[in-house]
């Protein structure tokens, strides 16, 4: 996870904590199927992160605009990716701790 987080723009690291709180959100609100929250969640990750990139980005030709719609797909990636991951170590977390109890 360390080495993830060396490549995720320090500013977009709260986007993690969003996205982790919408797929808790998604999944007890059992409107959309578990198997495509991940994909919903980068998704919303790439967009987010798109408006922060094209915000403070100063794009005046097709090159700097290419860079940072590609910038923009790999930060939201990453953090989608960050948030599922602790999403997946909360429940092995939980899941040991269950096992430790009823040995």
């Amino acid at each position: 996870m360390e080495q993830i987080m060396t490549y995720v723009k320090p500013e977009l690291i709260v986007v993690t904590i969003v996205l982790y709180f919408i797929g808790m959100w998604l999944k007890q609100s059992q409107t959309v199927n578990d198997k495509y929250i991940p994909l919903l969640l980068g998704g919303i990750g790439i967009v987010i992160s798109a408006v922060y990139v094209f915000a403070t980005c100063q794009c005046s030709n097709a090159q700097e605009i290419a860079l940072a719609v590609f910038i923009a797909v790999t930060q939201g990636v990453l953090v989608a990716g960050l948030s599922t991951y602790v999403n997946q170590m909360a429940k092995q977390l939980k899941k040991e701790r269950m096992i430790r109890k009823n040995t």
